[in-house]
């Protein structure tokens, strides 16, 4: 993988770029993850985009030395670095692709910095994981507060359970195996902060403010986001769409490239 100048800003982050085109498609990972949950996905746009992979602060192999809990226990923080990232490569018209947390993260930078994207895809969002009024974001209250509590007493424990009922793949173990061990990998202290920015956050009315055509991806079956909310937030984005995938789970980026790829291409191809 071939990467730009200025070594601090690529070290930091851990960017490699990577195709033959001209337009730039930037690649953002999810939660306990990192750039390397998208190797099955980007391969199918190589040969006519550039190719943008990155870890956030804290994931991967980026520099975890930068990493101030303070700052990031928002998603506002890792919306100004996609921003920084983006800028740094001097990108413009770009191709979004967020997956999980990622989504919102996107949608985030996309209203601070409307004019550095043309489309967005965002895999799996959830705006707001939490039931509210009329809203059924796939989790009570209490759900959440016990998962973070979990998460601060056992999070290597949790880690190995709830990764395969994410990664919903039971005839293929070695998904949930990879996503165990990938959050396993990630710092306990880091994990746990950036699990609170992502399970209390609510970007609702932040999905209205989106001036772009957004692509919704949302699986059949997923106990992270639910399609109630995939069709909220196609529904809630002034040129939003949505796609219901025959996969299963919450990483179809992993799990069903293919038909996520598809999706993809159908939508940038209108």
């Amino acid at each position: 993988m071939n990467s730009s100048s200025s070594p601090n800003i690529n070290q930091l982050f851990n960017i490699n770029v990577l195709g033959n085109g001209d337009q730039a498609m930037v690649f953002a990972h999810g939660y306990g993850c990192d750039q390397n949950m998208f190797r099955f996905l980007y391969p199918y746009f190589e040969k006519e985009y550039k190719i943008i992979l990155f870890d956030y602060v804290g994931a991967g192999n980026s520099d975890i030395t930068a990493y101030s809990h303070e700052k990031y226990s928002s998603l506002d923080a890792y919306a100004e670095d996609l921003i920084t990232v983006c800028n740094h490569l001097d990108l413009t018209d770009v191709i979004f692709v967020g997956h999980s947390v990622s989504a919102m993260i996107g949608v985030l930078a996309s209203n601070k910095a409307p004019s550095l994207f043309s489309k967005m895809i965002l895999i799996g969002p959830s705006p707001r994981y939490i039931n509210d009024t009329n809203y059924k974001g796939g989790f009570d209250e209490t759900a959440i507060q016990e998962l973070l509590e979990t998460l601060d007493s056992n999070y290597l424990g949790w880690s190995t359970t709830m990764a395969p009922m994410i990664m919903r793949n039971n005839d293929r173990p070695e998904l949930g195996e990879e996503l165990s061990t990938s959050f396993c990998s990630t710092d306990p202290e880091i994990a746990k902060n950036f699990a609170r920015a992502t399970f209390l956050s609510d970007n609702r009315e932040d999905l209205k403010l989106v001036t772009v055509p957004c692509l919704v991806i949302q699986s059949k079956k997923d106990i992270i986001a639910p399609i109630e909310v995939g069709t909220f937030t196609a529904n809630a984005l002034k040129y939003g769409s949505l796609k219901i995938l025959n996969s299963t789970g919450h990483c179809p980026n992993l799990s069903a490239p293919e038909e996520t790829a598809k999706a993809i291409q159908k939508f940038l191809y209108l």
